[in-house]
């Protein structure tokens, strides 16, 4: 793929997932990625196989940057692995407060939506979701080895609480319009239950 075939990809995969945020799997038609892009119909489909291939390579493209963030807190000398989880929760919530609480997780939003009806789609958001869930497993790991974090629960299993509960609470977020259900899910989760005694 050419570097300029790349970009103009990037850039399709960049706005159509700001738009299956918005308007959801359903709501979002070809057309409409198209003409926000301003690329021709023909186009799309030399990057993309279908709206549901578009879709599987979305859910990839979206959660890499979080991947990578995430690892970035992970591999900070100056954090122990529980810090370094809610450090990287706590940019989150920062980052969700300067979006005026319009932001979310397509994560979340493509489970709830098109799980069921796409094979494909299921089978790239479990690939994001353990993916995403093995580095914070790794940091509460971390934990445990120096004694923070219980041991008596594995690190996976607290890893996918964590995950499912920071869903929910996203969901929760939009109709507060506020972040307090995260910093309640990360404080009782984070701050008590995952605590050794």
């Amino acid at each position: 793929m050419t570097l300029q075939k790349h970009i103009k990809k990037e850039q399709i995969l960049n706005h159509g997932i700001q738009l299956l945020m918005k308007h959801g799997y359903h709501g979002t038609g070809i057309k409409l990625i198209l003409d926000t892009v301003k690329v021709p119909k023909g186009s799309f489909y030399s990057y993309f196989d279908s709206k549901e291939n578009f879709t599987s390579e979305a859910i990839t493209h979206y959660i890499a940057p979080f991947i990578s963030r995430l690892q970035g807190f992970l591999d900070n000398p100056e954090l122990n692995g529980h810090q370094a989880i809610k450090a990287y929760f706590d940019s989150l919530i920062t980052d969700l407060e300067h979006s005026d609480f319009s932001g979310g997780c397509l994560l979340g939003d493509m489970m709830g939506e098109i799980s069921t009806s796409s094979e494909l789609c299921r089978q790239t958001l479990l690939a994001a979701i353990t993916n995403y869930c093995q580095l914070i497993s790794q940091g509460l790991s971390d934990g445990q080895a120096l004694g923070i974090i219980r041991d008596d629960l594995p690190a996976d299993d607290m890893a996918t609480l964590l995950f499912d509960q920071w869903q929910g609470a996203l969901l929760h977020m939009k109709v507060e319009k506020s972040t307090a259900p995260l910093s309640r899910c990360l404080s009782q989760l984070l701050d008590d239950y995952f605590l050794q005694r």
